[in-house]
Order: C-alpha cells, then sequence, then structure tokens
C-alpha cells in the first residue's frame, strides 16, 4: 500500500529495524509453542483470570485460553514475517504485537501479590512473577518502534532513516 514502509527495503540505519523484526518473529513463534503445553497453560490461568482484557478467555477453560493466546501469538509471528515483503502486514502484524504486549504488561499491575507497593524505604518490590512480566515493556517497546517504523511518514515524520 503506498506510503508503507518495509525495513528490509530501507536504508541505513532504518534497514537495521529488519533484525528487531526477525527477534519479534522468533520470540512470538516461542511464545505461541509454549502455550500449547500444560505447564504454560497453569502459568499463565492466574494472568488471564485477573485480567480485566482477556479474562474472558476463561469461556474456553484453562486449556482452551492458552490455545487461543498461541494461535493469535502465531497469526502475529507471521505477519511480522510476511511483513518483510509486504509493509501493510508488517504494520498489523506490529500493531498487534504493540496490543499484546500492552495487555501482558498490564498483569504487572492486575496481578495479585505481583507488585507490593510501599511508602518504606523501597517503595515498589516484586517478586519473581514480576521481574518475568516486567520485561514486557522492552518488547512493547519493540513493536511500538517497528509499528511507527512501517507507517506512512505522513502519520509519523519522526520515522528513522
Amino acid at each position: 500500500m503506498k506510503g508503507f514502509n518495509v525495513a528490509e527495503s530501507g536504508d541505513g540505519s532504518y534497514r537495521l529495524l529488519a533484525i528487531l523484526r526477525w527477534v519479534m518473529v522468533i520470540i512470538f513463534v516461542s511464545f505461541g509453542m509454549q502455550k500449547f503445553t500444560p505447564q504454560s497453560a497453569q502459568g499463565i490461568a492466574q494472568f488471564i483470570s485477573n485480567s480485566p482484557f482477556i479474562s474472558w478467555l476463561s469461556v474456553f477453560g484453562l486449556r482452551g485460553e492458552a490455545y487461543v493466546l498461541g494461535v493469535a501469538e502465531f497469526v502475529i509471528a507471521a505477519l511480522l514475517a510476511a511483513g518483510a515483503f509486504n509493509p501493510v502486514l508488517s504494520a498489523l502484524g506490529s500493531l498487534m504485537g504493540v496490543v499484546t504486549f500492552a495487555i501482558t504488561w498490564s498483569f504487572f499491575f492486575t496481578t495479585p501479590g505481583v507488585v507490593k507497593w510501599s511508602l518504606s524505604s523501597d517503595p515498589m518490590a516484586w517478586n519473581l512473577t514480576g521481574e518475568f512480566l516486567f520485561k514486557d515493556i522492552v518488547l512493547l517497546g519493540v513493536c511500538v518502534v517497528l509499528l511507527l517504523a512501517s507507517l506512512p511518514q505522513t502519520i509519523v515524520r519522526l520515522r528513522m532513516r
């Protein structure tokens, strides 16, 4: 589509964004594969049940909600991969990645016991689950960069070149 962009056909530092695309493809494929294991289904249940955004997935049952998320992650990986050749698919996959990681990063705040807020010397402390979730802010940022890089310059004037 006219005006949309693909890093792989860009110049200079813009072309290097292709590295981020392929890293995200690998991440989404690996996350998607994990959703088809019983351990992963058990592990994500607490996040889903406490999420105001995706708690409705419980209608599919414990394994079903994990399967739905796994399929979604495979679709995102496929869109990002196809996005190397089609800029609209690049933008769509990146947008879906943004939504995914915005939701998963919200688990940091919506899952009870992950963060302990206090007025003491340690105002925000999180456990291992919190550490696991906190990395999603970086993945969210990567998807935002890929999305902005895919959009037409008329929409994003600060796109890297």
